[in-house]
């Protein structure tokens, strides 16, 4: 019998992880099927056969991707254009709204079942744009326990499947553990701080800077500190080298990790984290954090005028009040990001009050979502 064949898009590094353990319970239903489209190296390792890879979607903000407006609608449309001509049993959309809901309104017009992995933070912004979702997926499928009445209030099938990072990261995580694997036993009393300025390289681009100079007084404030980073790619591990020369801070207590991202949060006694899937990794390893973000001027005006919440971090949204500290923009700077982060590691009481809350936080995500993921894409291909 002809193989069933499913196209995915993963636009990131939190969607080439998503997209990987879906593929993997998927495969444990369908032995022989297969899966194609753009995704990232956590999928190639499971099977994945890639058209294109995930790092050409990886941009964000509204000036960004206008500088890489021509490139990514050229890979939409010739991608369209080969969906069209040999249709798969299944789409599958792993966040990347903007890219994938225009392909999903058209692969569903031509009567390809569409799911959608990760609702878009239509509870923080750009609300209409569910309407827009209405006419684009077959179901959603959502990782947050408050999205699922959004979707129901405008009769779109959707399924609550948790978080997988909720069901890989212990309850209980151990600092010591993840120090002997990162070679740090015989650190001393000082504290060890995790600076994660992102995945993308326009990430890199406006936070390396800040990120840097913040380790910088975090170094002065605690002597003999250590400042581990953790690099998804070649590309930012260059990006962050050139910023460390450009502050003359080569030879200081940065210590680079190519991935080793969770490893590095558990191992720390406070993290400074970009915002975004990395903050909700913090909070599942029961790690104090300072969540901080830049983007271009435009694009940061544009974000502020359609924002529905007051924060932006996850661990902030899903408790639904502010826990960890946030410095956005012009008030992420190396003085205020600093003084915080100082303050989470001498404050014992304050970091107790949010490891209690990020244990709550953790249960609620804990669903199984590989299964319960891949048992509503089983649902998908039956119908």
């Amino acid at each position: 019998m002809k193989p069933i064949r499913i196209a995915l898009v993963a636009g990131e590094a939190s969607g080439d992880l998503l997209a990987a353990h879906l593929i993997q319970a998927v495969k444990a239903n369908l032995a022989g099927a297969e899966f194609y489209g753009i995704g990232g190296p956590k999928m190639q390792a499971v099977g994945f056969d890639p058209l294109w890879p995930a790092e050409k979607l990886a941009v964000r903000g509204y000036a960004e991707v206008l500088r890489h407006y021509r490139e990514i609608t050229g890979i939409r449309r010739q991608l369209l254009k080969t969906l069209l001509r040999d249709k798969p049993d299944l789409f599958i959309g792993v966040d990347a709204p903007d890219f994938n809901l225009w392909l999903e309104r058209r692969l569903k017009a031509a009567g390809i079942p569409t799911l959608h992995f990760v609702g878009p933070s239509i509870w923080a912004w750009r609300r209409k744009r569910i309407h827009s979702i209405a006419r684009a997926v077959s179901r959603m499928l959502v990782l947050f326990p408050f999205e699922p009445p959004l979707y129901e209030a405008q009769n779109i099938p959707v399924t609550y499947v948790g978080h997988p990072l909720a069901d890989v990261i212990p309850l209980q995580p151990s600092r010591q553990e993840a120090r002997d694997r990162l070679g740090l036993s015989e650190h001393g009393p000082a504290p060890i701080f995790a600076l994660l300025p992102g995945s993308r390289q326009s990430e890199l681009h406006y936070l390396a800077d800040t990120f840097i100079e913040t380790g910088k007084r975090l170094l002065q404030r605690f002597p003999g500190a250590l400042l581990l980073v953790p690099l998804v790619s070649r590309e930012t591990r260059v990006l962050f080298e050139e910023a460390l020369w450009r502050a003359g801070a080569q030879d200081m207590s940065f210590k680079m990790l190519f991935g080793h991202a969770q490893d590095a949060l558990a191992a720390c006694d406070a993290a400074l984290v970009a915002s975004g899937t990395a903050t909700l990794e913090a909070a599942l390893l029961k790690r104090p954090m300072v969540i901080a973000y830049k983007m271009s001027p435009w694009s940061w005006w544009l974000t502020r005028r359609m924002r529905y919440q007051p924060w932006v971090g996850l661990p902030n949204i899903l408790a639904g009040r502010f826990v960890v500290p946030e410095f956005l923009q012009d008030d992420a700077t190396p003085d205020n990001l600093s003084q915080a982060l100082g303050n989470l590691v001498t404050d014992r009481a304050t970091v107790a009050r949010i490891e209690s809350c990020f244990v709550s936080i953790h249960r609620s995500l804990r669903q199984d979502t590989a299964t319960r993921a891949a048992q509503a894409v089983m649902g998908a291909l039956e119908r």
